[in-house]
């Protein structure tokens, strides 16, 4: 993730302080490929708050595709804060009432403490051969990819995928002829992006997955090195992963 872990400190530091910190734990609803970094930060987030504010602070944490999550918490899901990997997630929630509308503005970077981008995560040895987007049409290639509908992993897949024709001087109607084609290749759409790299390490399915740059680290924790090749396309797209604090409920009519 770009940025720095410092510039994600200061954003949460200046979220929690600025809610009312009657209660000590907050419920961080985040985004699926996100767990093992928070759960790595959430540590050194408490133990920062703890020693600039002398309080102790507990974090809960609750992880799916992101616009799944979205949904949840427009649903009621009682989160305290949201970590999502794209804008149009929080700013769903935004339009419904549930975070601010002037949420970008709260917090430095636009709220978007760390940035991604889009690659190819290929077998060992990259046996097909998969160097950049053309080749994720041709015949008897299988993409593994999230579904746009269900996590912004997909969603980020998609714009890339369209972006890439797009900067090569195509037209409108030859990326979405382009973006139809890389479905047909994909056996099966994961509901989000752990998700998708248990269907193609786990259940090895697929030739290639196209996932966040900062999955690799995870991918190499919990699989170790040397079991898939990553590949950087000629286009990509940044992916900017906002963060929010919930509006404070409003009492109702007496």
């Amino acid at each position: 993730m770009k940025h720095t872990a410092r510039a994600a400190l200061t954003s949460l530091t200046l979220l929690a302080s600025n809610l009312a910190f009657a209660q000590t734990s907050l419920l961080n609803v985040s985004y699926d490929v996100a767990r093992e970094f928070y759960k790595d930060y959430n540590a050194a987030f408490a133990a920062h708050y703890k020693k600039t504010t002398g309080q102790d602070v507990k974090i809960d944490q609750s992880h799916a595709g992101s616009s799944a999550q979205a949904r949840a918490v427009n649903d009621g899901l009682a989160a305290d804060v949201v970590t999502m990997n794209t804008t149009t997630d929080v700013q769903f929630l935004a339009d419904s009432g549930v975070v601010a509308k002037d949420w970008a503005k709260k917090f430095p970077h636009d709220a978007s403490p760390t940035t991604s981008t889009m690659l190819f995560l290929v077998r060992n040895g990259n046996p097909k051969g998969i160097k950049d987007w053309d080749d994720l049409i041709k015949p008897g290639v299988q993409v593994i990819v999230v579904n746009p509908k269900t996590g912004g992993n997909g969603r980020y897949a998609y714009l890339a995928a369209w972006g890439a024709v797009r900067e090569k001087g195509g037209t409108e109607a030859q990326a979405a002829e382009f973006v139809a084609k890389l479905y047909k290749n994909v056996p099966v759409l994961a509901k989000g992006g752990r998700d998708a790299t248990a269907t193609f390490l786990q259940r090895n399915i697929g030739d290639v997955l196209i996932t966040f740059e900062s999955e690799v680290v995870s991918v190499e924790r919990e699989f170790g090195k040397g079991k898939v090749d990553v590949v950087y396309p000629s286009v990509s797209v940044v992916a900017e992963n906002p963060v929010a604090e919930l509006e404070p409920p409003q009492d109702g009519p007496s």
